[in-house]
């Protein structure tokens, strides 16, 4: 096959880690991000890579070794509390040796990804306008290239997946609302404890809250709760004391050390209603277009989406890199990836019903 021109809309891990095994085999691609820069934003909380899936893709990148470097295992502690007694219920710790599972900020994984790339890959600030099934690129500045193939790695709200499926997220009825705590040893030391060395769930009556430590001390916390779409109407997160206020009432009850995670946060509240995409999400396969990661399958956030997102990533560029011609490769990797990526929508979309259940322990699953 003659070199293809490859356009990867999002420089998020997906898009990176197909970029990356593409210029391994020798191909040209380039990434076009709207984000002004590699530190435009925060990149949020940790992952756990797991062994047959982000690992596997990072093993194929030849990055295995530099996430090992930056990886935590004792990231895999789990820790369940009592909502209302915020005593243990369980403490999984990992088991010396195991690797199946580590944690690494989602931050320093992107950091090294980008850093394998080469200089100039990665094209910032330019915003994907609109997209055509004939290869077509328009960009926010109204500039526009043609590629042989565009994919998609463009998150929940893809340009690339509308031209190619139409598909919208719908909202499941779960939101998020997210917060931290800095400096959490010197600074919130109690609270440091109760979440452990990796990540503290606790739930009860259709609302749960989770905290998870990132590498530099930092726990990042999420309240989680079934509510109506425009539950937040009238709720201005600009104001941090009306969140936190809204927060405590809707906690009520709950053990005073658990709600300190939310009286102790000093900072915004974000606000994260949980979209998904319909399972199944399947298109005929368009010879110039393709999707990875959330822009194929958006699925609740249970810890598998960024191993997913890696591993779409590298197998597409190994068909790109292997197959005669791109609709050859495009057809290859959409064989695996569509069934893989159903079966796992649908147990995700069960559990994150059990996320939210009153049984504690079935937070281990």
């Amino acid at each position: 096959m003659t070199f293809p021109r490859i356009a990867i809309a999002g420089a998020g891990l997906g898009g990176l880690a197909c970029a990356r095994v593409l210029q391994l085999h020798g191909l040209d691609v380039t990434v076009f991000e709207q984000e002004a820069a590699a530190g435009a934003r925060p990149q949020g909380g940790t992952l756990d890579m797991h062994a047959d899936t982000g690992q596997v893709a990072l093993r194929t990148a030849g990055l295995h070794d530099r996430f090992r470097a930056l990886a935590r295992p004792e990231g895999q502690q789990m820790r369940g509390l009592d909502p209302h007694t915020a005593e243990a219920v369980l403490d999984e710790l990992p088991v010396e040796g195991d690797d199946s599972r580590p944690e690494i900020d989602r931050g320093q994984l992107r950091g090294i990804l980008l850093d394998a790339l080469s200089p100039g890959t990665v094209q910032w600030g330019r915003p994907v306008a609109d997209v055509t099934e004939a290869g077509r690129l328009t960009f926010a500045d109204g500039t526009s290239a043609e590629f042989d193939l565009i994919v998609g790695a463009d998150g929940a709200w893809s340009r690339v997946r509308r031209a190619l499926t139409g598909v919208r997220p719908e909202y499941s009825g779960v939101t998020f609302v997210e917060f931290g705590l800095d400096d959490a040893d010197r600074r919130h030391p109690a609270l440091a404890a109760l979440t452990g060395r990796g990540s503290m769930m606790t739930k009860a009556g259709g609302k749960a809250l989770f905290a998870q430590r990132t590498s530099t001390g930092h726990i990042r916390c999420y309240a989680t709760f079934y509510a109506p779409e425009n539950w937040a109407a009238g709720l201005d997160f600009a104001v941090a004391d009306a969140v936190r206020d809204h927060l405590l009432e809707r906690y009520a009850g709950w053990h005073p050390d658990l709600l300190a995670y939310v009286r102790e946060h000093d900072g915004e509240f974000t606000h994260r209603p949980l979209h998904v995409l319909p399972v199944p999400h399947a298109w005929t396969t368009t010879p110039r277009l393709t999707l990875l990661g959330d822009a194929a399958h958006l699925m609740p956030p249970l810890g598998v989406g960024a191993n997913l997102a890696l591993l779409d990533g590298t197998e597409l560029a190994t068909a790109l890199a292997t197959a005669n011609s791109v609709e050859e490769a495009v057809r290859r990797y959409e064989a695996g990836m569509l069934p893989r990526s159903i079966e796992t929508a649908k147990a995700c979309a069960s559990g994150l019903h059990g996320l939210l259940s009153d049984d504690l322990r079935s937070m281990a699953a």
